[in-house]
């Protein structure tokens, strides 16, 4: 497959921890044992490595997992993709994520990389950022941050819904596919309108409409500043610090990791030496119907 390099831009560590982990599950850290932060800032003393809760088990299925690293806490840090093409629907995906961590080679002298564990890609997508910042995420679940919110629908009745209330098209996806809806308005605005289009909906045509109200935590906005890229990324600010997420595409993840760690899909992270420089990296192989 032919592979490409792709810039997606800095983050910042001015906790002097950074963290790749599971974007479904960043919030869900002290429900499982202690902050993100501070179960990063142990296995870092050691030089890095594999979190996962809750702390006295082994990593399974459907639980919160992250890597952690030491970084350079009073610079930008940039992170690059290689991408290759998926085998499913030919769009790119993330075959190596790369990170400068602005910080000397403290490795063998022979470069050999140094093994930090393995992450699935989680269905919701990864995060990267700060592991301080990060303990602050609002979730899948969490509360709006700015008491906004974002109303869609799409379904069987989408087009007698929109001759009737209107809405725009919202891309969330390069090639400009999405669904009809409102964005930006007050959290009880758009529930009141979701409200009146299930309403319309069921005591008229039937069901057949899919409507969503998504509050604007942490997640769902890096979610919208992912929609217009190829890779699904997208960064946000949090706590004065960009926060990079990455989206996944649902049929390519559908096929390609679907299962995550409890089918063993779980992907090398090491740190390598670049030019007397440590690097974050995270690979995953292409492909293999046998497995």
């Amino acid at each position: 497959m032919t592979e490409t390099d792709v810039d997606l831009g800095t983050v910042t560590a001015p906790s002097g921890m950074l963290v790749l982990g599971m974007a479904g599950w960043i919030d869900h850290w002290p429900h499982v044992g202690r902050p993100l932060s501070e179960r990063a800032r142990i296995v870092i003393a050691t030089g890095g490595g594999h979190l996962h809760g809750p702390e006295d088990s082994e990593p399974s299925g459907w639980m919160c997992e992250a890597i952690a690293v030491a970084a350079a806490a009073d610079r930008p840090l940039q992170v690059r993709a290689q991408t290759s093409t998926s085998p499913f629907d030919g769009e790119p995906t993330i075959a190596v994520l790369e990170v400068d961590l602005g910080r000397p080679w403290a490795g063998s002298d022979d470069g050999e990389p140094l093994q930090l564990g393995d992450l699935p890609v989680d269905r919701c997508g990864m995060v990267l950022g700060d592991a301080q910042a990060l303990d602050g995420f609002t979730g899948l679940d969490g509360q709006s941050t700015d008491g906004l919110a974002d109303v869609t629908y799409w379904g069987k009745y989408e087009e007698a819904v929109h001759a009737q209330f209107g809405g725009d098209r919202i891309p969330q996806h390069p090639s400009g596919h999405g669904p009809r809806g409102w964005l930006d308005l007050p959290l009880v605005e758009a529930e009141a309108v979701a409200e009146q289009l299930r309403t319309w909906t069921r005591d008229g045509p039937g069901n057949g409409l899919m409507v969503s109200v998504d509050a604007h935590t942490d997640f769902h906005r890096f979610n919208r500043t992912s929609w217009s890229h190829p890779l699904l990324a997208g960064a946000i600010d949090l706590d004065g610090c960009p926060i990079l997420g990455l989206g996944w595409d649902p049929g390519d993840h559908s096929i390609r990791h679907h299962g995550e760690r409890a089918h063993g899909q779980a992907y090398p992270a090491t740190l390598e030496a670049r030019a007397g420089e440590t690097v974050l990296r995270w690979t995953i192989p292409p492909y293999d119907p046998d497995l």
